[in-house]
């Protein structure tokens, strides 16, 4: 059963490294059982560099969260990010035998399992196919294509692929640590599961995930994810900004910046200083807040401009109703929404992963910074493409109606046997009869 079905979800992110343990409550909302977190040392944009550091991270996230659960884990949901990471279109068709039978799911599997077979560049491996509209006999615009007729089934797929290079490595560092990955998603896809609603999907929406070392674009519209894209900039960038630009050092940075930076700089105060300590009997020195906000708008409008770019290029720009959805750790940032609104035109929301949350002892899986890890944790239960949600479900009726009821075939036997005991019953009176004369 769905209820009893335990799912782990584990984020190997640029600055933290994020195992969270799920369940279905009876009200099919996830249910967070545990959470552990650790310091990432080991990766860098969303890639692994370090594969001792990464382990160790690995191992202690999943222990506190199997600590905090009591559920032994072996089984793990992984994301992948970084800037290796390329989305194309593609275009697939088969030809059917006959047009008078009902295109069934088996044909559509065919002909999606047919695009994992094509040719892309080499040290690269597909992750995900994701098929957009579907063509029947030059029909166009098809979304659902099963139990139409049709003898030439064609469609347009997503694709989605990742450096082989960096999947060997993420696959190196979890049987490191004793577990086994039962799925590698692209973690935008997994973050728009745990912060968008079915009605943003289908009206239109961007979910901009802004992690530590990538920022994740996800577009999404007609209830199909269009398009994917990785920007190599995030949260880190920044710190990396305030350090040089301010002279500190970078846990200080990361201080100012969590405390007390703005996206707009204007709405700093000119008067607001914050002194912090000096180094080794060194007296303390004095940052101006406006300042440290200036280096961080900056760097802010950079990387809304290359999402703003990426929105474009998709083709989408117009057809966005639900606007943006800003999440991941650096959406944190003040002001940042009405940055966001000001350089794009579009109507933009922070994306709190409790879309799909049942009641949780553990407020902490809220914050916008945990949306990958419950989006990989809702991958377990839910697919990345609701039709294949429906497919598998029908194909899963499919067999249990086709397979032989336990008590069938009992009242056959019982007829024959009832025939055989009478075919006995006679004989041994003809037997009797017999030894009489």
């Amino acid at each position: 059963m769905e209820k009893d079905k335990i799912v782990v979800g584990l984020d190997i992110g640029t600055t933290k490294i994020c195992a969270i343990v799920g369940r279905k409550n009876e009200f099919g909302k996830l249910e967070v059982l545990g959470l552990g977190k650790a310091e990432s040392e080991g990766v860098i944009k969303g890639i692994v560099t370090n594969i001792d550091k990464t382990v160790y991270a690995i191992e202690k996230a999943v222990k506190e969260a199997s600590d905090m659960s009591g559920i032994d884990i072996g089984v793990v949901n992984v994301g992948i990010a970084g800037q290796h990471i390329r989305s194309t279109i593609h275009h697939g068709s088969i030809t059917r035998t006959s047009n008078e039978d009902e295109i069934s799911i088996e044909d559509v599997s065919r002909l999606t399992e047919d695009m994992y077979r094509i040719v892309i560049p080499p040290g690269s491996e597909i992750i995900h196919v994701m098929p957009q509209d579907y063509t029947v006999d030059y029909e166009e615009g098809i979304k659902d294509p099963v139990g139409m007729s049709g003898v030439k089934l064609e469609a347009d797929f997503h694709i989605i692929t990742a450096q082989t290079s960096a999947i060997n490595n993420i696959n190196k560092c979890v049987r490191r640590a004793g577990l086994e990955i039962e799925d590698l998603i692209l973690e935008p896809l997994a973050s728009s599961l745990a912060v968008l609603s079915d009605e943003e999907k289908e009206a239109g929406v961007c979910l901009i995930d802004i992690g530590g070392g990538t920022t994740d674009i996800a577009i999404f519209y007609d209830n199909i994810i269009r398009h994917t894209a990785v920007i190599p900039f995030g949260g880190n960038i920044l710190t990396n900004d305030i350090q040089t630009g301010l002279m500190v050092m970078a846990k200080q940075a990361e201080q100012l910046k969590t405390k007390f930076g703005k996206a707009i700089a204007e709405e700093a105060s000119p008067n607001e200083i914050v002194s912090i300590p000096g180094i080794r009997n060194r007296a303390a020195k004095e940052i101006s807040v406006k300042n440290l906000s200036n280096i961080i708008q900056a760097r802010m409008e950079e990387i809304i401009e290359m999402a703003h770019t990426e929105i474009i290029s998709s083709g989408y720009e117009n057809r966005l109703a639900g606007g943006i959805v800003i999440t991941g750790g650096g959406s944190q940032l003040s002001s940042l929404k009405h940055l966001v609104e000001y350089m794009t035109g579009m109507d933009t929301r922070i994306g709190y992963p409790n879309e799909h949350l049942g009641k949780s002892k553990l407020e902490a899986v809220k914050s916008p910074m945990y949306a990958t890890a419950v989006g990989l944790v809702l991958a377990g239960f839910r697919s990345l493409d609701e039709r294949e949600t429906r497919y598998r479900e029908a194909r899963e009726n499919k067999i249990a109606a086709a397979k032989p009821k336990k008590q069938a075939g009992k009242p056959a036997a019982d007829f024959f046997s009832n025939i055989l005991n009478k075919t006995k019953g006679l004989l041994i009176d003809d037997l009797d009869g017999k030894n009489e004369y």
